[in-house]
């Protein structure tokens, strides 16, 4: 993952601050494929990024961020090792932390300059004797390799396992029901403006039989999640304008004026376990802030 990627994926992460489900899905995405250097984290300043979440109220995230923390600690003084013994001729410089191995077939992967599809990976895919079954392997292996550096068997496997998933959940019968949901998984996986999508079935955080039941708004890319959320918000804010009689206080203080004129309501946003999320408004300035 290059500085530019990482730096759209840390305004990701200051947009999606109130939707803990999106901070742990960006936050595995950068444990899994950022291999820090001390020159990296200072030019991307991702390390800031991440570790202010270190304190954060759900467990789940604040231990994975002393995880990628440590993690990247780790590499930069491997790095810096390597550096120094290099420098001092006692071995040769290794390969970086994550490389792969040099498997034959991992590395025509790697170094693939052709559109990836299961003819330009040279496989042929006549996995059942039915024509449609193997067109569906097909596209969707052209869709899950499209920017993917994994082996042709590995991505050939799971467009089988969700192909066959999808097959069982209509009864084994190729009917337009089955062929209209392939034509939507795979465009879906096709989204170019939705690899957080791919990856995540790819390395495994996503099964084939969990993906094929997923819905229009789950296989949403993140980007247009975190628009339709903040739509959502807005919208809330703006339904205060209907409400005849408000509820004012003085608990709270405004950011914008530090007055304590404020009104405020409370909506139940998030699922049902999830404390409710309060709307306020400084009755002086106008200014509207939210809380969980």
């Amino acid at each position: 993952m290059d500085a530019k990627q990482v730096k759209t994926i840390i305004s990701q992460l200051e947009k999606v601050k109130d939707d803990e489900t999106s901070i742990l899905n960006i936050l595995n995405i950068l444990k899994n494929e950022v291999v820090a250097t001390e020159n990296f984290l200072r030019e991307t300043k991702i390390g800031v990024a991440v570790n202010k979440l270190r304190t954060h109220s759900n467990v789940e995230i604040s231990q994975l961020v002393k995880d990628i923390i440590k993690l990247w600690k780790d590499q930069v003084s491997l790095d810096k090792k390597r550096k120094k013994m290099k420098a001092t001729g006692v071995v040769k410089e290794e390969p970086p932390v994550k490389e792969e191995p040099p498997v034959k077939e991992e590395q025509s992967a790697v170094v693939f300059n052709k559109i990836r599809n299961p003819t330009n990976d040279g496989l042929k895919i006549n996995t059942y004797t039915d024509s449609t079954r193997n067109g569906s392997i097909s596209g969707l292996y052209t869709a899950l390799a499209m920017d993917s550096k994994l082996s042709p068997n590995t991505i050939l496997n799971i467009s089988i396992e969700i192909e066959n998933s999808t097959f069982k959940l209509y009864n084994e019968i190729i009917n337009d029901s089955y062929r209209n949901k392939m034509r939507s998984l795979i465009m879906n996986l096709r989204n170019k403006k939705n690899p957080e999508l791919r990856f995540k079935i790819l390395n495994g955080e996503i099964k084939p039989n969990v993906f094929i039941k997923m819905s229009n708004k789950e296989l949403a890319p993140e980007q247009l999640k975190l628009e339709l959320a903040n739509l959502h918000l807005k919208n809330l804010f703006d339904a205060q304008g209907a409400v005849e009689k408000r509820a004012v206080t003085d608990r709270f203080i405004c950011g914008k004026c530090k007055m304590r004129e404020v009104s405020y309501y409370q909506l139940q946003t998030r699922s049902a376990d999830e404390p409710l999320t309060t709307f306020c408004t400084c009755e002086k300035c106008g200014n509207r802030w939210k809380f969980c």
